[in-house]
């Protein structure tokens, strides 16, 4: 930790430029797989739903506090009540080569004064897991935190969560620990673990995305040639 002496000899945090960043924007964030729309049930509600109904054993919905959804309406007044709100800020990731809406994220825990931003409610459905289109939906929202002015860009997930956590170090993000007994989900206990990248980080981050993401990284069947977790792995501090 890097850190100053004030004049009594102890030390103190360095000093931080006094900026608030813009709360996360209801307008798109396009990629060129994918395009992040705020979250309209009118035009997202159908799609994701038949979607997430490809997620037969219903193994996505495990470690979220909601869902899974038996019908589209009741998946639609779900929408409803969550697409409105200022914190989580919703929304939909669309594919752009189908035009179709294939699952959700959001922004959370938003904190501009202290420039600090959570990514969570990720509920990708089986066209989205394991692609690319996902990994970009993940790196324009973390481009736009970052070039936002947020300094502070959190990850969290159910400790319990194996997957999430192996994605949040192939994303960048470096592990900080387990808040025990944190919070009741379904009436369970859930141990959340904390992952988090910072401003400082974010140039060797993008370029890592951005090299993960070129065409030229692709064989002719789509497979990649370098993973996302062998570039970021030099930027993650710790893993856990």
């Amino acid at each position: 930790m890097e850190y100053e002496l004030n004049p009594l000899g102890q030390p103190v945090g360095l000093p931080v430029e006094p900026r608030v960043p813009p709360r996360p924007p209801r307008t798109a964030l396009d990629g060129d797989r994918c395009r992040l729309e705020p979250l309209d049930p009118e035009r997202h509600a159908s799609d994701i739903h038949a979607a997430n109904l490809r997620d037969v054993d219903g193994r996505m919905w495990t470690y979220l506090a909601y869902g899974p959804f038996a019908t589209l309406e009741e998946y639609r007044r779900w929408q409803e009540s969550v697409c409105k709100s200022d914190d989580p800020v919703f929304y939909a990731i669309v594919d752009r080569g189908t035009g179709r809406a294939a699952g959700i994220a959001s922004y959370l825990r938003i904190d501009p004064s202290n420039r600090a931003i959570e990514v969570g409610h990720l509920a990708f459905s089986p066209l989205l897991q394991r692609t690319a289109l996902a990994t970009e939906a993940m790196f324009l929202m973390m481009r736009w935190a970052f070039q936002a002015g947020y300094r502070r860009y959190e990850w969290k997930c159910n400790a319990l969560n194996g997957p999430s956590r192996t994605a949040a170090m192939r994303f960048g993000f470096s592990y900080e620990g387990v808040f025990r007994q944190a919070t009741v989900v379904r009436g369970r206990n859930r141990d959340t673990a904390w992952y988090a990248a910072i401003d400082s980080e974010w140039p060797a981050l993008e370029a890592a995305y951005r090299r993960w993401l070129a065409p030229s990284n692709f064989d002719a069947d789509g497979r990649q040639r370098v993973p996302l977790g062998e570039l970021t792995a030099p930027i993650v501090k710790q893993r856990g």
